[in-house]
């Protein structure tokens, strides 16, 4: 029998993981390979962006009113090249998008492990204890679901930034943004998790866990939730996509990241007051931007539920 942690162990698991459905599926779909070469460009042209951006555009020293409004692939009176232009403020629009696309990026992903990590929490434990807790937790979720994830991130955001000094708010905005927009998305989680576990709570494998006096909560962390994950995966993703609209929606709306923390959302509000004026790169180009990344993740999950279906083999 060969050890898992001998290297032997290790490349048969990796010749397993190539040779899986899932990676099977992955080869065989163009527009899946696509969007993962897109999302994954746009994630680490996010992340390099203190290296890789032409110019710091949050940077008051370096900034140039003398470059205000030049358009795409030209130069500045001041003489400064700008790919994609610049903007009233003569910050270089191609930075201002990596820089923002750090921002956005940073809330949605934070925002959508803060929903998972919350829905799928309790809904284990609604679907494994039943009775009143679940009742309780379910109609929290249908009353939530009820009403559009904005609203409720708008209710939630101005009750947040209401309690907090405003001394502090600048410094905490951009997490009181991240528990808005959890707290409006984990219901999803909640509901489909709830379900899962009241099909595998009722199998031999969790009734033999619980004679051998298994905890409850080793059995929903070691036994229930790796049945469960996959349908969270596919929710997280498509969430994923949705936090970041939500996002820049609430940050077009001006009640997001303060201009100090710019992101696509606030990019494309200031873009707006200046695109019927014929400055139509300073939209132009973040809204772009927000569409190839909502996009592409939109389509891996997209392909990750259709991939993780056995129905659809």
């Amino acid at each position: 029998m060969t050890d898992i942690a001998t290297p032997e162990g290790r490349q048969g698991r990796i010749a397993r993981f190539f040779d899986s459905d899932i990676v099977f599926s992955y080869r065989r779909s163009p527009i899946a390979i696509l969007a993962s070469i897109v999302a994954l460009g746009l994630i680490l042209a996010a992340v390099l962006a203190p290296w890789i951006a032409p110019y710091d555009p949050f940077n008051p020293r370096t900034l140039n009113l003398m470059d205000g409004f030049t358009k795409p692939m030209s130069s500045s009176f001041a003489g400064n090249y700008f790919l994609l232009g610049s903007d009233h403020q003569g910050r270089d629009v191609l930075s201002t998008i990596l820089y923002g696309s750090r921002v956005s990026l940073l809330v949605g992903l934070s925002a959508t492990l803060f929903a998972m990590t919350l829905g799928v929490g309790l809904g284990l434990v609604a679907g494994y204890r039943g009775g009143l807790l679940d009742t309780v937790i379910m109609r929290i979720a249908d009353i939530q679901l009820s009403f559009p994830a904005i609203l409720i991130a708008l209710l939630i955001f101005g009750v947040a930034r209401g309690l907090i000094p405003a001394s502090q708010q600048e410094n905490v905005v951009l997490w009181v943004l991240v528990l808005a927009i959890g707290l409006s998305n984990w219901a999803q989680f909640a509901r489909t998790v709830r379900g899962a576990t009241m099909v595998e709570r009722q199998k031999d494998y969790v009734s033999a866990a619980r004679i051998m006096g298994v905890p409850p909560f080793f059995i929903l962390i070691k036994h229930i939730l790796p049945n469960v994950i996959g349908p969270v995966l596919v929710i997280a993703t498509i969430g994923l996509a949705l936090a970041i609209i939500e996002e820049a929606t609430l940050s077009y709306l001006g009640v997001g990241v303060p201009p100090t923390q710019p992101s696509l959302g606030t990019l494309i509000r200031i873009g707006q007051q200046f695109l019927f004026s014929g400055e139509w790169w300073i939209l132009a180009f973040p809204a772009f931007t927000l569409i190839l990344l909502a996009l592409s993740v939109n389509l891996l999950g997209d392909w990750l539920r259709d991939a993780l279906n056995p129905r659809l083999r």
